[in-house]
């Protein structure tokens, strides 16, 4: 095992794989350096955590303008390297009822400002007849909006991280797994310079740190002793001491094991990434029982990788006191992989509501390994930002796969150019109020 490194990474996922690469790239372009002073690490395996079962979506639908604008630049990156990433650029629609219709238009009109192509159809009848356009078995009730994004898509997710992980070696990044980080050792105490790490397997010492570990991110936030409780400055200027730093949600995902080419457009091409957000009540497909009246919402695709149509819906938070209790969101005792069955009744019968071709298909409802606990932090919304002197801390749980081009960004900061995609992610905004703004979605990333 390597025992020192300049440059340290901690988690083989989209983010700690994509800073690797780009930093190698920066320091060969800016002599200060190669991929060789790189140094990645993962507790278990490429892939093995959050990235290696997302879903893969890949969209700019955000409220909030600073993740469209990072968004965008992400799927630049995916649109460079589409093969290699297994990327489908299919696009993405979100479908939406009236209480967020002005927040799509919205978004739809700053999508425009910075060249992202979408459309974006107003008022129920219109928005009926674009989608039966699309799909002659439409049948979703209580929509009055749609826009459709013409880029995005989806990717598969562990191919493309292990093509990610191909890509950084092949610059000269080492990448070494089954390395459990125990703790970080400090020059000074308080506030001084990471000197390493310590390991099942050993310290490892490094001149920068780096820690992209997705839903573990609180465990090494601690680490770091960092805060667990912050203040939050809200927007009439009130500060909201002892707010919890972080939140865990649980994801729920799974597969309706169908054909995927029975899931195609009126003119036989693969469609784009469904998302629907509606208020109409939502009926069994089983039993014709209510399953709500309130707003609820659903995303699917038809998705090879997955060998059906894969989706999920709503997540829910996970009542724990997040800052005393273990949380391990892929291992032995955690709810992961795990929907349940009110999930699968939920989701298939949203499926049958939309699309007239999934009714009677519960029976061909299957559990899959996707999904899982996110760690969210106190807005939902990622943290980027360097922590004392030499420790750049990416907070990312949920948000991450489809923000595959956050390494290069996160790579031209280690070296020392700061980014202004990243600058609206700092931990400080928390304090100052500089918080994102919230949408009328039923989904708290959203």
């Amino acid at each position: 095992m390597v025992k020192s490194a300049p440059y340290l990474i901690i988690g083989a996922g989209i983010h700690g794989l994509s800073t690797a690469l780009h930093l190698a790239k920066k320091l060969k372009a800016t002599g200060k350096g190669s991929g060789a002073d790189i140094l990645v690490i993962d507790k278990t395996g490429i892939a093995a955590g959050a990235s290696g079962i997302a879903c893969g979506v890949v969209r700019n639908n955000y409220f909030q303008p600073a993740m469209r604008e990072l968004m965008a630049h992400s799927v630049q990156h995916w649109e460079a390297h589409a093969e290699a990433f297994q990327y489908n650029p299919v696009g993405y629609m979100q479908i939406s009822a009236e209480s967020m219709r002005e927040d799509v238009a919205q978004i739809h009109q700053e999508q425009a400002a910075i060249g992202y192509e979408s459309v974006f159809i107003d008022g129920a009848k219109d928005s009926d007849t674009y989608m039966k356009g699309i799909f002659d078995d439409w049948t979703a009730q209580g929509i009055t909006s749609v826009l459709h994004e013409k880029r995005g898509g989806f990717a598969h997710n562990a191919p493309a991280m292990y093509a990610l992980a191909t890509m950084a070696e092949a610059e000269g990044v080492r990448i070494q797994t089954g390395i459990t980080v125990t703790g970080m050792k400090f020059a000074n105490g308080a506030n001084s310079a990471v000197t390493g790490v310590e390991t099942d397997k050993g310290d490892i010492e490094c001149d920068y740190l780096v820690v992209a570990t997705g839903p573990w991110v609180r465990d090494f936030w601690h680490m770091a002793d960092l805060p667990s409780k912050i203040s939050i400055k809200g927007s009439d200027g009130t500060m909201h001491d002892n707010q919890s730093m972080w939140t865990f949600w649980q994801l729920e995902e799974g597969v309706l094991r169908v054909d995927p080419e029975s899931f195609k457009t009126n003119e036989g091409k693969l469609p784009p990434v469904i998302h629907v957000d509606t208020d109409a009540p939502l009926i069994s497909d089983v039993d014709g029982s209510t399953i709500t009246e309130e707003m609820w919402g659903i995303y699917y695709k038809p998705d090879t990788n997955f060998g059906g149509i894969q989706g999920g819906a709503m997540p829910y938070p996970v009542n724990t006191p997040v800052d005393e209790v273990a949380i391990d969101p892929y291992g032995p005792s955690s709810p992961e992989f795990v929907s349940s069955p009110e999930f699968a009744h939920m989701w298939v019968s949203a499926l049958a509501h939309c699309n007239a071709r999934f009714k009677g298909t519960m029976p061909k409802y299957h559990k899959e390994a996707s999904g899982g606990i996110g760690c969210f932090t106190a807005d939902s919304f990622p943290v980027f930002d360097a922590m004392r002197e030499n420790l750049y801390i990416i907070a990312d749980s949920n948000h991450g796969y489809k923000m595959i081009g956050v390494g290069e960004l996160v790579a031209d900061e280690i070296i020392g150019r700061n980014s202004t995609l990243l600058e609206p992610f700092r931990f400080s905004r928390f304090a100052e109020g500089k918080l994102h703004p919230v949408s009328n979605s039923p989904y708290p990333w959203s």
